[in-house]
């Protein structure tokens, strides 16, 4: 069975002003737009008053300390958590304020460090990208899988290099293996922005390697990336703008060249840093 019932959302509609970014954004359509928006998890607000717009087909990084709200950031945006309803709240998703969560997922890629299910680990790296059609963990008996759609899951397995992973349980695969499985989940239903979630956590220094280098591929072939790390070396080249939250809020947002230097990470992380860069890449300790 699917796991998940689509359900129709209301977004609030938004009032265009300017913004970081808005220069592309004259130019290329909307992603997002986050207008005054706090969110809360219990009874803890955790996002306050975040002010966001980002283009579709734009690469981003989201970089801050653990706790920081990166990642309940990224549940707004998927619709995941909701905002607290307050007059000035303004938010549109691909320029509309309703959407079915089904039709969403088709244009909204998401890829984090945890599998989608238990019973992902005995699918098959094939039928797990496949399953990126349903929004389920597995292939269940009453998915129908069309030909078009097993001709899409083989386009987009030859675009994450996947190849040797077809028949592979994901539950026997590496963790970079399977970090790869799901970045094509994640893009099978032709993503227009693909979200990642702390991309190398778990992986060895080959796999966050070879991830960057497919997440430079992916980036360079029209996908949008958006990326939630606290690990600076897992912002490639592709990505020219760098939002820094710290306690909920955005820090800062700009250029990564003005934003990803030693005293802007030092006073964002609370501890003294150096900096480096080697074909554009940055790292820092």
């Amino acid at each position: 069975m699917t796991e998940r019932k689509a359900k129709a959302i209301h977004v609030p509609k938004c009032k265009g002003h300017g913004a970081p970014g808005s220069s592309m954004l004259e130019t290329m359509d909307e992603f997002l737009r986050f207008e005054h928006v706090h969110v809360a998890r219990g009874a803890n607000v955790v996002l306050h008053d975040v002010n966001l717009r980002i283009a579709a087909g734009e690469h981003v990084a989201i970089l801050g300390p653990n706790g920081c709200g990166k990642s309940t950031l990224i549940k707004a945006m998927t619709c995941e958590c909701y905002p607290i309803p307050r007059a000035e709240t303004r938010v549109s998703i691909f320029g509309r304020e309703r959407w079915d969560l089904t039709q969403l997922k088709k244009k909204l890629g998401v890829v984090s460090a945890e599998l989608p299910g238990r019973q992902t680990r005995t699918t098959t790296g094939e039928d797990a990208v496949l399953s990126g059609f349903f929004s389920s963990s597995t292939l269940w008996p009453n998915l129908t899988v069309t030909d078009a759609m097993r001709a899409r899951a083989e386009e987009v397995i030859r675009q994450v290099d996947a190849e040797h992973l077809r028949r592979k349980p994901v539950g026997e695969m590496s963790a970079g293996e399977q970090r790869r499985v799901m970045i094509g989940r994640a893009l099978v239903q032709s993503a227009d922005m693909l979200l990642l979630d702390e991309p190398s956590n778990a992986l060895d220094l080959s796999a966050q390697r070879e991830l960057r280098e497919l997440l430079r591929k992916l980036a360079r072939g029209g996908v949008g990336i958006l990326m939630i790390t606290h690990h600076i070396a897992d912002i490639i080249p592709e990505i020219e703008r760098v939002i820094l939250m710290k306690s909920g809020r955005i820090h800062a947002d700009g250029a990564k060249r003005e934003l990803l230097t030693k005293e802007r990470l030092s006073a964002l992380f609370g501890v003294e840093l150096e900096m480096s860069t080697r074909e554009g890449f940055y790292d820092a300790w």
